[in-house]
């Protein structure tokens, strides 16, 4: 047993373990690639699947999963000194440090809230809740809701600055 696991991490020689099925579908995707680019030029991931008779999906995957690792610091670009990572080519719209800021800054102003304001607020702009609804739920007016609502926002917005 430790000798196939040694001719296994040898064999394989990749830092993530990819199953067996995977690898295998990888090898039959490259095989009918290279049968496929004797015919012609213009292989896509359309027609291999077609080939193959399984999803695209698959098809992308199973080739992702051979694909050696790279690293966020390789460089993708390097002229005149100017070296541009991998790193610096991946921006998340919806994760960067602005947004973190953003959202630790709420975080931190609703705390300071009372339990009733905080609660208008999460169901009105978490839950998507109308005034009425809330007023329904809570049990006061809707009128009282508008109130709190405001009283809240502008306490919020006076934390954050």
């Amino acid at each position: 047993m430790i000798l196939g696991e040694i001719k296994r991490y040898l064999r394989d020689g990749n830092s993530l373990r990819v199953s067996r099925s995977i690898r295998d579908t990888a090898y039959q995707v490259l095989k009918v690639r290279e049968r496929l680019e004797v015919e012609d030029e213009d292989v896509t991931y359309d027609k291999i699947a077609k080939e193959m008779n399984i999803a695209v999906s698959e098809v992308a995957y199973a080739l992702d999963a051979i694909s050696d690792p790279v690293s966020l610091y390789d460089p993708v670009y390097n002229k005149s000194g100017d070296t541009l990572l991998l790193m610096d080519q991946i921006f998340d719209v919806k994760n960067n440090d602005e947004v973190w800021t953003e959202k630790a800054a709420l975080y931190e102003a609703m705390q300071k809230l009372d339990k009733r304001e905080k609660d208008i607020l999460l169901l009105r702009y978490f839950e998507g809740k109308t005034q009425t609804e809330i007023s329904q739920e809570v049990g006061i007016s809707q009128a009282q809701v508008s109130r709190l609502e405001k009283s809240a926002l502008k306490q919020i917005r006076k934390c954050i600055g």
